[in-house]
């Protein structure tokens, strides 16, 4: 899965959009123990990394195998937009300004077939680790840590990148004092992932259900095979984040881990094959290559998972 990811603040604070990034605040105290609006900056002396070409530190060796664990278990559901096509082309139709896959001197045309775009970004109330470190930025990602993670929240995730959804994510851990309160609040219940849709008006749990709703909506109607199995599709989702128990990932996952662990609510920007937001990454850092996080609290922006997850930690960890 790919995407990227933006921090945004609890209701007291200003929220962020997918268009702009203002300043905005996020305390990572529980909202009751908030006095007044913190202010952030990054690390002392701090500057971030460039983008290193697959370049992965030698104690990530054994995180990044099991993180392919659900590449095999899922047979690659998520990595692919809707309609996802590809071609080879000389290197001269892709104009220098787009991002395009070269291969053995060819250049790799990417196109998909995109459904109606949700003007806001959709909300899912999910998490991805089970336990809250209880204490914003922006990310580009490709897609738990912890003792349990959520097979049901792991389907939704995979649907959003499918269709090439941005959604603001809400991290509910267990005894997260800040979104599991209010999800609770807003359905009735504690159950996840919980989707409103702010275009419609509509909120629903069930994974399932959010899944028909999403292809309905904002796809071609038709729910991806993998992603129609029933329990069978729950269990390899579950069989997926066996590799995950406990160890951090240098990629993506390890930081929507984090951001879970700190209750960092964040906008993912979905950047699956086919999805035209590769080509708005590599227009606006000159490069692409995921994940990559834009801190609008600090004006940090930076490439290098271990690096993202380091700097999350210094800058918003109490």
């Amino acid at each position: 899965m790919a995407g990227v990811l933006n921090f945004t603040p609890p209701p007291i604070f200003r929220s962020l959009s997918s268009r702009k990034t203002p300043n905005s605040r996020f305390c990572t105290r529980s909202s009751a123990d908030i006095s007044e609006t913190p202010t952030f900056s990054p690390p002392p002396n701090f500057k971030a990394p460039p983008p290193k070409r697959f370049a992965v530190r030698p104690d990530k060796v054994f995180d990044i195998l099991g993180a392919s664990l659900a590449l095999v278990f899922r047979l690659g559901t998520g990595v692919f937009v809707d309609g996802y096509s590809a071609s080879f082309v000389s290197k001269n139709e892709i104009p220098s300004d787009q991002y395009a896959l070269e291969f053995a001197g060819l250049t790799v045309k990417e196109t998909s077939k995109l459904g109606p775009r949700p003007e806001k970004p959709i909300e899912i109330y999910e998490f991805e680790r089970l336990n809250a470190c209880v204490a914003f930025p922006d990310m580009y990602c490709h897609e738990t840590r912890g003792n349990f993670s959520c097979p049901f929240c792991r389907k939704v995730r995979e649907i959003v990148a499918v269709l090439d959804l941005d959604v603001l994510f809400y991290p509910c851990p267990k005894n997260g004092p800040n979104f599991r309160p209010k999800a609770a609040q807003m359905g009735g219940k504690q159950q996840f992932p919980y989707m409103v849709d702010p275009n419609t008006g509509v909120a629903m749990y069930e994974s399932d259900d959010i899944i028909k709703y999403l292809v309905g909506k904002y796809g071609n109607g038709n729910v991806p095979f993998f992603l129609s199995l029933g329990l069978l599709t729950t269990l390899t989702e579950g069989f997926a984040m066996i590799g995950r128990m406990g160890k951090p990932s240098p990629f993506c996952k390890v930081v929507r881990e984090v951001l879970v662990e700190l209750e960092l609510p964040h906008i993912l920007h979905s950047c699956a094959r086919g999805s035209p937001k590769r080509h708005i990454l590599y227009q606006k850092a000159g490069h692409f290559q995921v994940p990559y996080l834009e801190d609008p609290n600090t004006g940090i922006e930076m490439f290098e998972s271990a690096e993202i997850v380091e700097y999350l930690r210094a800058t918003y960890a109490l």
